[in-house]
């Protein structure tokens, strides 16, 4: 199942989900592999078995996640599985797709197959935790991004950041918007940074991130370098773009795009995993309304001394307004620490 894992990691399918399998004979060989590379390309179990031919007839399937039993862009995994004449399937976890959730495996079982289910629920949620959290919540999986000195401040008060934080740390936030669907910030991001929003690591070939830019109530700048990258921009109203794709969303209170009917939309066109990394006041109006589901931040090596920025703009007038994280993890990153946390389940 290791195995499956690491096919599976290797490409973003979503809105699919990221399935790796392999075929393996009575006498330990691999005789098969495939991954989902992208949606309307076949699925990794029917790739494996391609690649074994003859010799998946009395072999073994594992693969991460249960096996499709509906009609998609491509037909069902499981008519492909019993056709290959395997008699005995691994699966890592059980698909919460209502359209699968059980129905696979109780259709390989009927056809005579040996069926052994959640092998390794918690190892394969991890390799593709949005996948699960959108089938299961209806929402993307939304991770805020944000560097800062050790005195609390992500900009100085010119609004100048650059750089609070190191090249290791700098990197690191690159793999992590290799893995994302979407990087989203603010118009007032847009507007002071410029920013391209994809991915910059040496030797990164693999597919870029969206942008998704959330429009204020000014007109986004005509000349941003982002429009060649075809972005999607959520607005409360029709606007004429230099560029990409609009969606309108209804308003919250203050006039912004709605945070939760902004993140749901993204999860409608397929952005699973967005990575959040939009200026102070959206970073606190999006917290706020629970739509972020965990963070990193990078503490830079830095003291500024000053009434810097704060990372997360919003009224906190007594420390009950405070919502409660939970640490996950803790690393150094050359002279910089990376902390990771989650917004625990209510």
């Amino acid at each position: 199942m290791r195995r499956a894992i690491q096919l599976a990691v290797r490409h973003r399918p979503h809105p699919n989900p990221r399935v790796g399998a392999l075929v393996v004979t009575d006498s330990g060989a691999v005789v098969g592999e495939g991954s989902h590379l992208r949606p309307g390309e076949q699925h990794a179990e029917v790739g494996a078995l391609e690649a074994s031919g003859d010799s998946a007839s009395g072999s073994t399937l594992y693969v991460t996640l249960e096996p499709c039993v509906h009609h998609g862009r491509t037909p069902p995994c499981v008519d492909v599985i019993i056709e290959s004449g395997v008699r005995r399937v691994v699966f890592g976890i059980t698909d919460p797709d209502p359209r699968v959730a059980g129905k696979g495996a109780a259709r390989l079982r009927d056809a005579g197959i040996e069926v052994v289910g959640d092998f390794a629920p918690e190892d394969v949620r991890q390799a593709d935790p949005a996948y699960f959290h959108h089938r299961e919540t209806g929402m993307p999986l939304v991770t805020l991004k944000y560097a800062m000195t050790l005195d609390g401040s992500v900009a100085a008060r010119d609004r100048s950041s650059r750089w609070i934080t190191s090249e290791q740390a700098r990197t690191d936030a690159h793999e992590i918007r290799a893995r994302s669907d979407a990087v989203l910030v603010g118009a007032g991001t847009l507007r002071s940074d410029d920013p391209r929003l994809d991915v910059r690591t040496e030797g990164y070939d693999g597919e870029q991130p969206r942008p998704v830019i959330v429009a204020g109530r000014q007109p986004l700048p005509e000349t941003a370098g982002i429009w060649t990258r075809n972005p999607l921009v959520l607005s409360t109203s029709r606007v004429d773009l230099p560029g990409g794709e609009l969606l309108e969303i209804p308003p919250d209170d203050n006039g912004w795009p709605d945070p939760r009917q902004a993140a749901a939309a993204l999860g409608e066109v397929g952005l699973l995993d967005v990575l959040f990394e939009g200026g102070p006041t959206l970073a606190g109006a999006w917290w706020r309304a629970g739509v972020v589901t965990r963070g990193i931040l990078y503490l830079g090596a830095m003291i500024g001394g000053g009434s810097g920025i704060p990372p997360l703009q919003a009224v906190f007038e007594t420390l009950d307004q405070a919502i409660p994280a939970r640490v996950t993890a803790i690393r150094s990153l050359g002279p910089d620490i990376r902390v990771d946390f989650e917004r625990p389940e209510r």
